[in-house]
């Protein structure tokens, strides 16, 4: 299947709305995670007006040649001195699971950000029982670097908090040995 990333507009509102409100979504995403309308378009118009410092991408894939949205991902930066970037908000559509488009489309995001926008580290978190969010951060070329234990309350239980990270130097190894 076809994958493309593409900065979010106000136009896609109503389908972040409903993704990240997806019974079968909603229990996986951080609690910080912007749920409302109002929300998710500042957070689209922010990531608009200043796109080296947040962004709010829409995964798509061709389905009987159109382009559908099908997920979503997102980046803020940590450390402008240091060019890191944390990343969150990934969700794919549960209509689209099940094709790796969320593994192809993490790699055109990565590269996007490393390669485009100059960032040299980009680090994630998961909560510790999302085991489809930990193997996909593996899959991607992420390397888990540790575990907060239970660090954060999530649906009234205490849950850990998995570190990933990927510097620049893993994704020019990872694309050479693909050569």
């Amino acid at each position: 299947m076809n994958v493309r990333i593409r900065r979010a507009t106000p136009d896609d509102v109503d389908f972040l709305l409903e993704l990240v409100n997806h019974e079968d979504v909603e229990p996986f995403m951080s609690a910080r995670r912007a749920r409302e309308r109002e929300s998710l378009l500042a957070e689209i118009v922010r990531s608009e007006r200043e796109p080296l410092q947040t962004g709010r991408f829409v995964i798509e894939a061709a389905e009987d040649e159109e382009w559908k949205p099908a997920g979503a991902m997102g980046f803020d930066v940590a450390n402008q001195r240091s060019k890191i970037a944390n990343l969150g908000g990934l969700a794919t559509h549960p209509d689209f699971r099940g094709h790796r488009i969320a593994d192809e489309a993490a790699r055109q995001f990565q590269r996007h950000l490393l390669y485009d926008l100059g960032f040299h580290r980009l680090q994630l978190e998961c909560y510790g029982f999302n085991d489809r969010a930990i193997r996909h951060a593996e899959r991607s070329g992420f390397v888990r670097e540790g575990v907060k234990r239970q660090a954060y309350l999530r649906h009234g239980e205490w849950v850990d908090g998995i570190m990933f990270g990927l510097l620049k130097d893993d994704l020019e190894v990872r694309e050479s040995e693909r050569s």
